[in-house]
């Protein structure tokens, strides 16, 4: 089966990855937004990861923080930053602090006939962060992730 993700870089900065995905905007962005439904699909399981907590403050201005363990590590691992722009259900726009060279991230959500294209965009400083992340594997679960997002939207009737 191929995949109804594509990911490519288009720039020497950016990351952009797609996907239609069934169910409303609105459903999309709660599942963007909302701890107990991030929990249910951010973590791409073949990468053996677990969710150990996840906090968020949805809003211009708030954050977020996610914390994941990996039984490889004896340690824990955040993923943090804040929110730069929240549009209910059409847009997020977020910066990525854990390391000094992270990306800034836009997610737009597009609705047509009751489902939603998804576009992340992903803005790194340097072509050498992006460069790094690309070898570092990170750039590549999306396709596993947004599998995952709609296996949750089906089981709940896209009724998140």
């Amino acid at each position: 089966m191929t995949s109804r993700t594509t990911v490519e870089r288009t720039s020497d900065r950016e990351m952009v990855a797609t996907r239609t995905v069934d169910g409303p905007a609105r459903i999309v962005f709660e599942a963007w937004t909302k701890p107990e439904l991030i929990m249910k699909w951010w973590a791409p399981k073949a990468y053996g990861i677990t969710f150990l907590s996840c906090e968020t403050d949805v809003r211009t201005g708030g954050g977020y923080r996610y914390v994941f363990g990996h039984p490889a590590s004896e340690q824990p691992m955040a993923f943090f930053g804040k929110y730069i722009e929240v549009t209910p259900p059409s847009r997020l726009v977020w910066t990525n602090e854990e390391e000094a060279d992270g990306a800034v991230t836009t997610a737009t959500f597009e609705e047509k006939d009751g489902k939603t294209l998804v576009v992340v965009h992903d803005l790194y400083p340097s072509k050498e962060a992006l460069d790094a992340a690309i070898a570092s594997g990170s750039t590549g679960a999306w396709p596993e992730q947004f599998e995952q997002l709609d296996d949750l939207l089906a089981s709940q009737g896209a009724s998140v």
